[in-house]
């Protein structure tokens, strides 16, 4: 496989928005109740990854025959820690491409871009049941923070 990993354009909306639908299906049929319908759009994905305040950044990893997997980051700072990190948003490798070295090479991409940033530190939330990103996750050297719980709450709602 000759693999490419660049940055996300907008020219890539239309692949990165079918991949993610595949990464909703995946996961609405675990039971992520957060995965019952596709909100990142073509139109989403465009206003705020490339409108006038990006919320987001990111990398496509391809090969000659197309789009293989992406990852989606934005840049943050840990308290706790005294840290500047890259919170991973989004990562997906299609069926296909798994157990290729896509993810990893994905991961190293964010992990240098990171790095270039002067942030020492990557953090990604994964769905419980999705043991598949979790063992990944384990062999790169991820570790489980425990202790710790993930909460959301809209900021309309304050």
């Amino acid at each position: 496989m000759s693999l490419t990993i660049r940055n996300l354009t907008a020219a890539d909306a239309d692949a990165v928005i079918a991949m993610n639908a595949e990464f909703v299906a995946y996961l609405a049929a675990m039971g992520d109740p957060d995965s019952q319908a596709q909100h990142f759009t073509r139109e989403k994905f465009l206003a705020d990854g490339f409108g006038p305040k990006p919320a987001f950044s990111g990398y496509i990893a391809e090969d000659v025959e197309g789009p293989l997997g992406y990852l989606i980051y934005c840049s943050g700072y840990n308290v706790d820690v005294a840290e500047r990190l890259f919170f991973i948003c989004d990562l997906w490798v299609g069926a296909k491409a798994r157990r290729k070295g896509v993810g990893r090479a994905l991961m190293a991409r964010c992990a240098a871009d990171c790095r270039a940033w002067g942030g020492q530190r990557l953090e990604w939330n994964v769905y419980q049941p999705n043991k598949l990103a979790f063992d990944f996750y384990r062999r790169l050297g991820g570790e489980v923070i425990e202790g710790l719980v993930v909460m959301s709450l809209r900021s309309d709602a304050v």
